[in-house]
C-alpha cells in the first residue's frame, strides 16, 4: 500500500505530506467511497492536483464532521421550517376567513336578489375553498417536514454521541477525552478552584491477559470502567474516559484541590475491592489494583503539559510500588 500511494502521490504536485499521504491511501484502499468518486471526478479534468486540491477533498471527505457546525445547521434549519410552517398556517388561516366574508356575501346578496348573483361569485368561493385546501395540505407537508428535520437531528446526535465512547468499556473513548479536556481547559476556574487530571493505570494488567486470557481481561476493563463511573458523584461535571489500553482518565472542571486527589484514592480503594469471579462456580479468579497520578491545571497549562504531568506522577506510583496516588 505504501508503494501505490507514494506511486499516486509522485504524479501529482501536492506537497508529501500526512494530509495528502491520507487522501491518497483511502482512495488507493477504497475504503471511503465518496472520496473515491470525489477524487475520480475531479482527475477527468485535472490531471495534476495541487496542495489547495488535495486539502478540499480531505476537508470534503476524509476530515470528521464539526459536531457544533453541525449542531447550529440542524438548528437553524428546524427554525426555517418553523417559520414556513407558521407562514402556511396563517394563509390558511386568513384563506378561510376571507372564505367565510365570501359565503356571507353571497347569502346576503341572495336575500336581495338572485339575479344579482353573478357565477363569478360562486367561482371566488370554490376558489377560496381550494386555496384553503392547497394551504393546509402545505401546511401539513411543511410539519412533517420539520419532524424529519428534528428526527435526523437527533439521530445525528446519537451518532456523534456513540462515535465518542469506548464500546469495551461506556465511558468517553480518546476522541471524546481530547474533546472533553479541550472543552474544560476552555472555561476559567473559580476563584480557588481548579481543573484537575487524574490517570489511572491497571497494575499488571498484562498478565492478566497472558494468565487468563484477553476476554478476561476484558472483562477486568469492563468492570474497572464500572467502578470509575460509580465513583463519580451524581450531578457533577466530573467525566471519565478510556485513554488507551488499560489506561483511564478522569477529568474534574473547576474543583478544589484536594477533591481529585480524594476522588483518584477511591477510584483506587473501590477497584481494589473488586474481585473477578468466574461465571459458572462464582469463585474469585483475580482482583486488581490500580495505579495513580494526580495534575492541576497551572498558568500557562496546555491539554498536553496537563497530561504530561498526570502520567508522570502515575509512573512515579508505579516506581514505587503500584496500587498507589501520586500527585504531580
Amino acid at each position: 500500500m505504501l508503494r501505490i500511494v507514494l506511486a499516486r502521490m509522485g504524479q501529482h504536485d501536492a506537497a508529501f505530506n500526512p494530509l495528502t499521504y491520507t487522501v491518497w491511501y483511502e482512495y488507493a484502499a477504497g475504503v471511503n467511497a465518496g472520496l473515491n468518486q470525489a477524487l475520480d471526478q475531479l482527475l477527468k479534468v485535472k490531471p495534476r492536483l495541487s496542495d489547495a486540491d488535495l486539502r478540499e477533498l480531505y476537508q470534503m471527505h476524509v476530515a470528521d464532521v464539526d459536531p457544533q457546525a453541525m449542531h447550529r445547521i440542524g438548528g437553524e434549519l428546524q427554525r426555517v421550517m418553523a417559520t414556513m410552517a407558521a407562514a402556511a398556517a396563517r394563509t390558511g388561516d386568513d384563506a378561510g376567513e376571507f372564505g367565510a366574508q365570501l359565503e356571507t356575501l353571497v347569502t346576503d346578496l341572495q336575500a336581495v336578489n338572485d339575479k344579482l348573483l353573478s357565477p363569478s361569485f360562486s367561482q371566488a368561493v370554490a376558489g377560496t375553498a381550494r386555496m384553503r385546501s392547497s394551504v393546509q395540505s402545505l401546511e401539513t407537508e411543511v410539519k412533517g417536514s420539520q419532524s424529519e428535520i428534528e428526527r435526523l437531528h437527533k439521530e445525528l446526535t446519537r451518532v456523534r454521541d456513540e462515535s465518542l465512547v469506548d464500546a469495551l468499556t461506556q465511558v468517553l473513548n480518546r476522541k471524546g477525552f481530547d474533546q472533553k479536556l479541550a472543552d474544560m481547559l476552555e472555561r476559567a476556574p473559580q476563584t480557588g478552584h481548579s481543573h484537575s487530571l487524574i490517570m489511572l493505570d491497571i497494575d499488571h494488567f498484562k498478565q492478566v491477559n497472558d494468565t487468563h486470557g484477553h476476554v478476561m481481561g476484558d472483562r477486568v476493563l469492563q468492570a474497572v470502567g464500572e467502578v470509575l463511573k460509580n465513583c463519580v458523584p451524581p450531578g457533577s461535571d466530573v467525566s471519565v474516559a478510556r485513554y488507551g489500553g488499560e489506561e483511564f482518565v478522569l477529568m474534574l472542571p473547576d474543583s478544589q484541590p484536594q477533591e481529585a486527589f480524594m476522588l483518584a484514592e477511591l477510584a483506587r480503594t473501590r477497584t481494589q475491592a473488586l474481585k473477578i469471579r468466574d461465571r459458572r462456580t462464582q469463585s474469585v479468579v483475580l482482583t486488581v489494583t490500580v495505579s495513580g497520578g494526580v495534575a492541576q491545571m497551572q498558568p500557562g497549562d496546555d491539554a498536553q503539559s496537563l497530561i504530561a504531568r498526570a502520567d508522570a506522577a502515575l509512573y512515579q506510583s508505579k516506581q514505587t510500588g503500584r496500587d498507589r496516588v501520586t500527585c504531580a
